[in-house]
């Protein structure tokens, strides 16, 4: 590397949830490579559930993630019962998918208002957006905090729910209870219309999704899929959960410790973008109505379009969720029952940020064998670097801290949870001379947690300057 190489580092950006890092590459102006790194060890959780009775899944998986805890229970339930030949449906089915509903609010409405937004309006942070917008941000964690409500009703409490069993719940949710509901989805429906149009209004840069759109559908056109259903890709694929590990492949790359995934080859997305384009049609009439009026359609595939896509799931979570709420019984068994053998069972969900497998292998006395679990974020580190990539083709940035800026904002519309997928932003820019052609060398700097360090001759560019720095959102 020559003297007058250039590399910026900044180890610690807020408003994503882990740690991790993308290094970018040029010669001269040239573009040479862009990789998004997850450095954070593994967390062994596959391993944690061997040894383990199947019965545990839903309380040890929910601990994957603090976000999203319903979608890992919700699939490992469905792995369970799938090896155990158990079918749930009725009722039972429809509390999972008002329990979901609950993460859906509070997991979209964090991402919009927190993370999301800021980029949009000029704002370093949510402080400054409670500043110039202090209604939406209101708005949002009104939306955020009936979310956890759901949660806590249905599923015992708002994080890590304690009332989901495989086969069902351990008990149904008090009616008292399930009718002060009411009152706050109708409030949410209210809420998320609005929040539809403010986040339809909102100016957003070029970029495009170059990549295969994966989701889940269900079987019934006039559902939005959310707990199993058919894997469908823009591509044509389309397959069942026991079909999926015939068409995933996953690979190590040097520059992370969570695995790449391919289907049939081909880079591809998972997450709000891909469901909306691949279920328009199945949106509840009100959100497909509304996603009209924004002028969103099938036809998407800019990623910074997902803070309204998000808003339109809100609208079709509380909208699904007031319709649940009707069919609840009062006097039948809140569960399925299981008896536990030995078999093979997957299971699959559309978590807030995308499909989530789970395979597991069981013993005769329903001990667990093996577990493996695909989280959206990993399935979608290699269209995140694709994407980078064809936008900085596409939009050479100047500076960089422009460079930056342009990085953390776009990698933030796929609001990946990277701790669910072994934590972000640890930025690495490294520029040579045209005529320098040597290998690219190097790692990630030591981390001190919320400072950042630029190199360039031993001086700090007054320039590269990419906001406050502080600990990732957890």
């Amino acid at each position: 590397m020559t003297s007058d190489a250039r590399t910026i580092r900044v180890e610690a950006i807020a408003r994503v949830e882990g740690e991790g890092g993308v290094r970018v590459v040029y010669d001269g102006d040239r573009l040479v490579s862009v990789e998004l790194s997850i450095y954070e060890p593994p967390r062994f959780f596959e391993g944690f559930l061997r040894g383990r009775h199947a019965s545990e899944t839903p309380d040890l998986t929910a601990r994957i993630c603090g976000i999203c805890p319903v979608a890992y229970q919700m699939s490992a339930c469905l792995a369970v019962e799938d090896a155990c030949g158990v079918t749930v449906g009725g009722p039972i089915a429809e509390l999972r998918r008002l329990l979901y509903a609950g993460e859906w609010i509070e997991s979209h409405a964090l991402h919009i208002v927190m993370l999301h937004a800021p980029d949009l309006l000029g704002c370093a942070d949510v402080i400054g957006l409670s500043r110039d917008h202090p209604d939406r941000v209101e708005a949002g964690l009104r939306l955020k905090q009936i979310g956890n409500r759901i949660m806590e009703v249905v599923g015992g409490r708002p994080i890590h729910p304690v009332n989901v069993r495989v086969g069902g719940f351990h008990r149904w949710p008090e009616p008292g209870a399930v009718d002060e509901l009411r009152a706050d989805i109708d409030e949410a429906i209210g809420l998320a219309r609005r929040l539809v149009e403010w986040t339809g209004s909102l100016e957003v840069p070029d970029a495009t999704i170059d990549a295969d759109l994966v989701a889940l559908t269900d079987p019934d056109p006039d559902r939005y899929a959310v707990v199993g259903g058919r894997l469908r890709s823009t591509s044509g694929l389309a397959c069942a959960v026991s079909e999926f590990g015939d068409h995933l492949v996953e690979h190590q790359v040097p520059h992370s410790t969570a695995l790449h995934a391919t289907l049939d080859g081909r880079t591809y997305l998972v997450g709000p973008l891909s469901r909306f384009v691949l279920n328009h049609a199945a949106l509840h009439p009100e959100a497909r109505a509304a996603a009209d009026g924004i002028g969103l359609g099938p036809e998407t595939r800019n990623p910074h379009r997902t803070i309204a896509i998000r808003a339109v799931e809100v609208l079709q979570a509380a909208l699904d969720a007031r319709r649940i709420l009707d069919l609840l019984p009062r006097d039948e068994a809140p569960s399925v029952p299981c008896e536990y053998r030995s078999g093979t069972g997957n299971g699959w969900t559309e978590a807030p940020r995308g499909l989530l497998h789970h395979r597991y292998e069981l013993a005769d006395d329903g001990t667990i064998r093996r577990a493996v679990i695909v989280p959206p974020t990993s399935q979608n580190q290699a269209v995140i670097e694709r994407t980078l990539r064809l936008h900085l083709e596409r939009h050479p940035e100047p500076d960089d801290a422009a460079l930056g800026r342009a990085c953390e904002q776009l990698i933030r519309t796929f609001d990946p949870c990277i701790s669910c997928a072994t934590h972000f932003l640890d930025l690495t820019v490294t520029r040579r001379p045209p005529e320098s052609r040597r290998a690219v060398t190097g790692g990630r700097a030591g981390r001190d947690e919320g400072s950042a360090e630029w190199t360039n001759g031993g001086t700090r560019p007054p320039s590269a300057s990419h906001g406050p720095v502080g600990p990732a959102v957890g």
